[in-house]
Parts: C-alpha cells; structure tokens; sequence
C-alpha cells in the first residue's frame, strides 16, 4: 500500500536551464574551430607544400556537418515558435 492517493498526479520534473538545452553556442563553437583547422590546412597545403589530403576533407566534413547542426537548430526554433505539435518545446 502506498501513501499516494488515487487521483494524484505524478510530480513533473523541473525544466533545465537556457544554457543546458541551447545547442546553438556549442554548434557554434565546433563549427568555428573546423573552419580555423580548415583554413590552417589549406594555407599549409598551399604555402609549404604539406600533403594534408585527409585531413582538408574531414575538416570540410566538419564545417558542412555544423552547418547542417546550425540548419536543423533553427529549423526547430522556427517550428517551436510556430506551435508545431512535433517541435521540441522551449527552444
């Protein structure tokens, strides 16, 4: 037997704080450091003469992938403020 009565509603927890759920600073942030590596393997690539073949497409990968990351977060923002039912909520 429990002390909970029968018309109670379980507890919800509390919402997590701004900085916990935005995303954006952090896709930022990734997304600039691949454009800094991407920019240092080119100039290495083309001032020294270095073969930074692999590495000048996975820097690419990573700039493209956080502009995706960027896209979709404010994809979900604008769906949020418009009132769509599948939008994360306090975006």
């Amino acid at each position: 037997m429990t002390n909970v009565p029968d018309d109670a509603t379980p507890a919800m927890p509390p919402e997590l704080p701004k900085p916990l759920v935005d995303l954006t600073p952090a896709v930022l942030i990734a997304t600039s450091l691949w454009a800094i590596a991407l920019v240092t393997l080119v100039v290495l690539t083309v001032w020294f003469d270095y073969d930074t073949d692999i590495w000048l497409r996975t820097a690419i990968a990573g700039l493209a992938l956080g502009g995706v990351g960027l896209s979709i977060i404010g994809w979900q923002r604008r769906a949020s403020r418009s009132g769509s039912r599948g939008a994360q909520r306090g975006l």
